[in-house]
């Protein structure tokens, strides 16, 4: 498939999977043994589209309007990245973490690398920290980075 393609096809994901709820692609475009990591705890992985489909799953009851913003996309060779932003709302118990109804955007990166046009490998980065701390699920005590200067 030409790059061009396979930045539409994950375009097309974003917004079946997760703004659609239409999962169908995921058995479409994920070989079936797809490597991908990011998308979970720290140390998970998806060796499957059934261990991915359970992690969306998962999310879709945690968060019951979730929409995903493609901000940038973009592909080289079998590689596409995308820049993107979720918005939702925390209004299911499926992380372990009782429903806080409140709302949440998270911003978040993801590459692929496709082989004869299924998906065979996966990065996501996504601010879970973020994510957690709007919901409750951890305190996080404020850090400085930058030292302010006095005034003198």
């Amino acid at each position: 498939m030409a790059t061009e393609d396979n930045v539409d096809l994950m375009r097309r994901w974003f917004q079946e999977v997760w703004n659609e709820r239409r999962t169908g692609i995921v058995k479409d475009l994920l070989s079936p043994d797809v490597s991908a990591v990011g998308q979970g705890e720290h140390d998970s992985m998806v060796k499957n589209p059934e261990d991915f489909l359970e992690f969306a799953e998962r999310l879709h009851a945690a968060f019951s309007d979730i929409q995903v913003t493609v901000q940038d996309a973009f592909g080289v060779d079998d590689r596409v990245a995308l820049r993107w932003t979720m918005t939702a709302t925390h209004t299911g118990d499926q992380l372990g973490i009782a429903a806080s109804g409140k709302k949440v955007s998270v911003n978040g990166m993801t590459m692929v690398r496709f082989s004869n046009g299924k998906i065979v490998q996966g990065w996501d980065n996504w601010d879970q920290l973020n994510l957690m701390k709007t919901i409750g699920a951890v305190e996080v005590p404020k850090a400085r980075l930058i030292q302010e200067r006095k005034a003198s």
